[in-house]
């Protein structure tokens, strides 16, 4: 039974140390092969069929035209009431949204300390204070003033009374 179990034992070492080929050579064809394509590569490059291509360059400006549109500049549209100032026109900059009145009201003073005409709105829907910097009737003077107000409140934006 022993000598059995060792013939078999045996016999799968040769079959397994026999089935191992080296792979070596099909590493070196893969080798040769890649090498191949890239010399091709190479060769394709170097022929007359491709396209010369001109390079851009750059040239300085001498006239700048600064062309106001004012069309692409996103307004939210809410509805808002005055909970303390003279009231809204059609837009307004909004320079803070809070949910708690206190917060709101502190950058309020602040604002009207430094000589701006604030006010507060509250929008119902959202359940939220706005702190509006300045009103205008119309989109172009309301840009400009959201604009000079980005430098210090750099979330400003532009809100349609509805």
């Amino acid at each position: 039974m022993k000598k059995n179990i060792l013939f078999c034992a045996g016999l799968c070492a040769v079959l397994a140390f026999s089935s191992c080929k080296s792979s070596e050579s099909a590493y070196k064809k893969a080798y040769e092969k890649a090498k191949a394509q890239e010399q091709a590569q190479n060769n394709s490059s170097y022929n007359n069929d491709t396209p010369v291509v001109t390079p851009v360059v750059d040239q300085p400006a001498t006239q700048t035209t600064v062309v106001e549109n004012n069309d692409n500049v996103p307004v939210r549209t809410e509805r808002v009431t005055v909970v303390n100032g003279a009231g809204l026109k059609s837009f307004s900059v909004v320079v803070g949204s809070f949910s708690l009145k206190a917060n709101a009201e502190g950058l309020l003073s602040r604002l009207r300390s430094s000589g701006y005409d604030a006010q507060l709105g509250f929008n119902q829907d959202r359940n939220m204070y706005r702190v509006i910097s300045s009103t205008f009737d119309n989109k172009a003077d309301a840009v400009r003033s959201r604009d000079q107000f980005r430098a210090t409140y750099p979330d400003a934006w532009l809100l349609f009374k509805q």
